[in-house]
């Protein structure tokens, strides 16, 4: 895979990222608030209405070209001055996963009334904490000068991601693939799943100047919802869902092979 561009080893001992590994397990299967009681059974039901309420979140969509823009920034930042790029990025996703905790973790459902994610949003805030304490200690730096064939292999994930061409149509999430939505997809940095793949890839970039222990966290959590988010394949109506999160899929699997690579 990548080639370690410095001998860098993790500073956290092996036997931690399992431990850390089943937190998040138990944290990805909280059980979500509803104002309506609801059987175990419709669990399901109820994370699926959320998601609908807040795939368009009002007032925060007419936000959403401020995510795009501030991605093109952060890119040029780490073309242009990449050391003073590693801070602005690992503080960029830690406020970004914060925002998304609380826009997408809860909302007014038909069915349910107000519920809370409670995994999205207690995972969104870990994600959040932790990437601001990486800015705080200025632990993460990236650059654009080691890139090879592998980045740019990884890269139309990250595009995919960013673009979410998506439309909502009769309830079916339907293939949109108008170029504007590249800069005013409302999904891309108000939902956590279309935005981690960006994120990862310019962490794989940063290898093996990243923190292993957070790297591993935002690898492994994404890899959680990646997973669950191919049973979209089995929906008609959902269909391209299932598709715009491959990117969530694969980027993960490939950020965790990176950085076990990495620290041999």
């Amino acid at each position: 895979m990548f080639a370690s561009r410095t001998a860098a080893k993790p500073h956290t001992q092996r036997w931690v990222y399992p431990l850390v590994y089943a937190l998040l397990v138990i944290i990805f299967f909280l059980p979500p608030y509803a104002e309506k009681p609801y059987a175990p059974q419709e669990t399901s039901n109820v994370i699926r209405e959320l998601m609908v309420a807040t795939s368009h979140p009002e007032p925060y969509t007419a936000l959403a070209p401020l995510f795009h823009l501030a991605t093109v920034a952060l890119i040029a930042l780490i073309a242009w001055r990449p050391a003073r790029a590693g801070r602005t990025l690992a503080a960029y996703m830690g406020l970004n996963y914060l925002i998304i905790g609380w826009v997408q973790g809860q909302n007014v459902t038909e069915t349910y009334g107000y519920v809370v994610h409670t995994g999205n949003v207690v995972a969104c805030a870990l994600l959040g904490v932790i990437w601001l304490v990486v800015a705080l200690q200025n632990r993460l730096s990236i650059s654009f000068a080691h890139l090879d064939w592998r980045h740019y292999a990884l890269m139309p994930l990250a595009l995919l991601a960013f673009w979410s061409p998506a439309a909502v149509i009769d309830g079916v999430v339907r293939p949109d693939f108008n170029p504007m939505l590249l800069l005013t997809s409302p999904t891309y940095g108000l939902s956590y799943c279309l935005t981690t793949p960006v994120f990862l890839f310019l962490l794989t970039i940063a290898l093996p100047n990243v923190p292993p222990l957070a790297y591993r966290i935002t690898a492994f959590n994404a890899l959680l919802y990646g997973l669950i988010n191919m049973t979209s394949f089995f929906d008609p109506a959902m269909w391209w869902m299932g598709v715009l999160h491959i990117p969530l899929l694969a980027m993960s699997i490939a950020a965790l092979i990176l950085v076990r690579h990495q620290s041999g």
